[in-house]
């Protein structure tokens, strides 16, 4: 690697993904594209998201309530259009997957269905540093069952002096708390640190102990190649509004393996669009759950929102995970490689990454310890252009997405850092 621009546009002429850049429309500053480094926080808007839109709202305008069944892509079965891409991009079976609602609303209820402590079994396991959402639901779960937060979650932190977790020691906890053990709850990819967790051996273990295991994908979903399915992974839920790029606050998907999803006694919230689709309009009493993960869905589909992430949606479909997944690798290793090169000639201060070396252990995002530099390293880089993401007390997340971020990205970011330097 060489940390030249030269070298770099060597390698975007290289890239087969390219042409997906020109898909998306990147905030300006200065007269200027953004170097657009938060996608693992909010996707950037692709260009078709004013056609998609534009389409439900002529729809709407010209059939009024028939556009449920006479759209172009009709409302009735909205969330359908997502099943098949959906699957794929988590590694599922079509029936294991369902697009609604949003992603803590989901963890909820999923957690009804699949959190069910008893007087010996009532305790789970979850990160320390996890997302807030997913420490509020669970902490929130525990209370709703009468049980104490500080007796019931375990969470697993990383060695003194260390700032990720280690797969010996996920695995220990969960052996030495297994006859207590409910539920294991972690994100596939911690949010802060950017380690992409072992999510195979996870599951395997809490299975072996009587655990029932999920993930929250927030920062999964479109960055990591995921086989829920073959993994055995009993629920997952993410959103789409990070590398899924449907637009802020936009749907969320949820996986319930088969296992699961075809056993109508399993306890859950119901409401009318999980009913049978045959006879969901005879409105009887008594809730008829749909086979599947269709079955936990409660309301039918905000359209509007939606139409952007089908765009998005089809093409992570086209590109394929796994030529996405093999460009990020080299993506990020070579922002590791100018980050790493700044550093060691850096008059003053020092850059120490806390995202794990190994390429199998994380993701697209790199978060970068700023040694002796405070938030106005930060400001500087937002001032030259850079969009990142500040996280005290001094961590700056960065995450050129393989879809729409090139070499020459992760240079120019290079350059901006070093002039930032104080």
């Amino acid at each position: 690697m060489k940390n030249t621009l030269e070298y770099a546009r060597e390698q975007d002429v290289a890239d087969e993904l390219k042409d997906y850049r020109e898909q998306f429309l990147f905030p300006q500053m200065n007269g200027a594209p953004v170097i657009y480094f938060t996608g693992n926080s909010l996707g950037l808007q692709p260009k078709s998201a004013h056609k998609a839109i534009k389409q439900e709202l002529d729809d709407w305008a010209q059939y009024g309530v028939e556009g449920h069944f006479h759209a172009a892509h009709p409302w009735y079965a909205y969330h359908e259009f997502f099943t098949e891409n959906s699957a794929t991009l988590v590694g599922a079976l079509p029936s294991e997957v369902v697009t609604m609602n949003g992603l803590t609303v989901n963890l909820h209820l999923l957690l009804v269905s699949f959190y069910r402590p008893t007087a010996k079994r009532f305790k789970i396991i979850c990160e320390k540093k996890a997302f807030p959402s997913d420490q509020y639901a669970l902490e929130s779960q525990v209370k709703f069952h009468g049980l104490d937060p500080d007796k019931a979650i375990v969470e697993l932190a990383p060695r003194s002096g260390e700032h990720t977790l280690r797969k010996e020691d996920i695995l220990q906890v969960i052996a030495e708390h297994g006859e207590d053990l409910a539920l294991i709850m972690i994100g596939g990819v911690n949010y802060y640190t950017g380690q992409l967790m072992p999510m195979e051996a996870i599951t395997e273990a809490g299975h072996k102990v009587g655990a029932v295991v999920g993930f929250d994908l927030a920062h999964a979903a479109g960055n990591a190649v995921l086989k829920l399915h073959d993994w055995g992974v009993d629920f997952a839920c993410w959103c789409s509004y990070k590398y899924l790029n449907s637009g802020p606050g936009s749907v969320a998907g949820a996986f319930v393996h088969e296992r699961h999803g075809n056993n109508p006694d399993l306890p859950r919230f119901a409401g009318w669009w999980g009913y049978d689709k045959a006879s969901r309009f005879e409105m009887q009493p008594g809730f008829k759950p749909m086979v599947g993960a269709e079955g936990w869905q409660i309301s039918n589909a905000p359209v509007l929102s939606m139409a952007i992430y089908r765009h998005s949606l089809a093409m992570f479909a086209e590109s394929g995970m796994a030529r996405l997944r093999a460009k990020s690798v080299k993506l990020t290793a070579y922002l590791e490689f100018v980050v790493k090169d700044i550093s060691d000639s850096a008059a003053s201060g020092s850059f120490e990454i806390i995202t794990p070396e190994d390429a199998e252990q994380r993701g697209c995002q790199l978060s970068i310890l700023a040694h002796g530099q405070g938030k106005k390293l930060f400001d500087s880089l937002t001032e030259k252009g850079v969009i990142a993401d500040w996280r005290e007390p001094n961590v700056i997340r960065v995450a050129p997405v393989p879809l729409y971020n090139n070499f020459e990205d992760v240079y120019r970011f290079g350059v901006a850092l070093k002039a930032s330097l104080t």
